[in-house]
């Protein structure tokens, strides 16, 4: 296996920042990231809509295996050089209900969660800034 390909939501932004934390962290395979439901996703990973890559990553090795839940969280953290350990104890039998616990936990409320952190990307930002109404503005006085 050298390449994983990780299917993502892009309008979340607990997604989005956990793909910018992946791509800068050294790895020892190519990762590539796809939103889970563009056109090259469904040709890549035909039916990859009805496993339910909306609600949790999916993540597909170049030999075939995929993995989704928390086995796709642990490998992610398994393509790092500095996380592998951890992807190794994590899914040790005795973190697994824990580790699926916590990826469901996130994976369920992950849009809340962005919301609540405010967690967005910048062109989610510049929308935001842009449906706000221009200020009226009389003399040294500004009204929105």
């Amino acid at each position: 296996m050298k390449t994983l390909t990780i299917f993502y939501d892009p309008r979340c932004g607990l997604c989005v920042k956990f793909r910018q934390w992946l791509e800068v962290q050294p790895k020892r395979v190519t990762v590539e990231f796809l939103p889970y439901d563009s056109a090259e996703a469904a040709l890549r990973f035909p039916g990859l809509s009805a496993i339910g890559a909306d609600k949790d990553v999916v993540v597909l090795a170049d030999d075939g295996r995929w993995w989704q839940g928390s086995a796709a969280w642990l490998t992610c953290l398994w393509t790092t050089y500095e996380y592998r350990a951890w992807s190794f104890r994590l899914a040790a039998p005795v973190f697994q209900p824990l580790v699926k616990k916590a990826v469901h936990l996130l994976s369920e409320n992950r849009l809340a969660i962005s919301r609540l952190f405010s967690v967005r990307e910048d062109w989610q930002l510049a929308a935001a800034l842009d449906s706000v109404p221009s200020p009226v503005c009389e003399g040294d006085v500004c009204k929105l």
